[in-house]
């Protein structure tokens, strides 16, 4: 079965080829994906790799290490978690925010 990691701290000009590279060593990796912001393009400095063994390998290895100077963060991915497309607190058409001018 293979497993999700989030990797985070990771510096904006890492590739995903990069980073595909350094968990290689401890497994097979499937995926390797760099988040980036939908706006400008920039990576967000965190990313996701998915491997079908040695993950648990590569956690113990990797997390704290440095990497392109900067201490990597690595643990199991989280599920994401289901937010509201609104934008913000559920209130009814032209109620107050509590402003006061």
């Amino acid at each position: 079965m293979s497993k999700n990691l989030y990797v985070g701290n990771l510096s904006f000009r890492t590739t995903p080829d990069e980073l595909r590279e350094l968990f290689e060593q401890y497994g097979t990796v499937t995926r390797a994906q760099i988040v980036s912001d939908r706006e400008t393009g920039q990576s967000r400095g965190f990313g996701f790799i998915e491997m079908s063994d040695g993950a648990d390998e590569a956690i113990v290895a990797l997390n704290g290490t440095p990497f392109q100077g900067r201490p990597l963060t690595v643990n199991e991915a989280r599920p994401r978690e289901e937010r509201p497309r609104s934008g913000g607190v559920d209130r009814p058409r032209g109620a107050s925010q509590g402003r006061r001018y």
